[in-house]
């Protein structure tokens, strides 16, 4: 199946396409996505993940590959949690390709593969508001399920479930971050 995306503007008006193309990760991106996500690891922007959680979820990965060289310059996972409910995860993009149009490409694509799975309802936990909230999410306060699926997340043993559900043991990771939404 093709990946879903919809072009973004670079700053010099040309469309981010032409320069990038988003694809599906393979385990041979594993240590590029490792180097793009350790600067954010180290500001503390993202959580850390071992390389072997990167390889147990490549499948739930996409990557944005320069056209040019073919290297990995930003990353993303859409993890599905619920029927109607999934998480955007480890978006990430290189300090060099900032601001161009790269993220807005990454999280269409993960939108528009929780689509694809008919999950409609989108959540992120980020300090970077105010691009997702350019991107149609909102601020929620509280885990925007019902008391039974809650019920049901707390059998998870996946940390970011933990987070979502602001579970005591992960209060540590998650201090300072906004939870986002997106319904579609």
């Amino acid at each position: 199946m093709a990946e879903k995306s919809s072009a973004s503007s670079l700053g010099d008006g040309a469309e981010v396409s032409s320069v990038v193309s988003i694809r599906p990760a393979r385990t041979s991106d594993v240590a590029a996505m490792v180097d793009l996500i350790a600067p954010l690891v180290d500001r503390r922007v993202l959580l850390g993940k071992e390389r072997v959680t990167l390889f147990e979820s490549i499948q739930e990965f996409v990557v944005a590959e320069a056209r040019d060289t073919g290297e990995v310059v930003g990353c993303g996972a859409l993890h599905v949690m619920w029927e109607d409910l999934a998480e955007v995860r480890t978006l990430a993009v290189r300090e060099d390709w900032l601001h161009r149009g790269v993220g807005s490409l990454l999280l269409t694509t993960l939108l528009g593969r929780a689509a694809d799975l008919g999950v409609h309802r989108v959540f992120c936990l980020t300090f970077e508001t105010e691009f997702f909230t350019k991107h149609g999410f909102t601020v929620v306060r509280e885990p925007p399920v019902d008391p039974v699926v809650y019920a049901e997340l707390l059998r998870s043993q996946d940390e970011g479930v933990a987070e979502f559900l602001e579970l005591a043991r992960v209060k540590q990771n998650t201090l300072g971050n906004t939870r986002m939404i997106i319904h579609f």
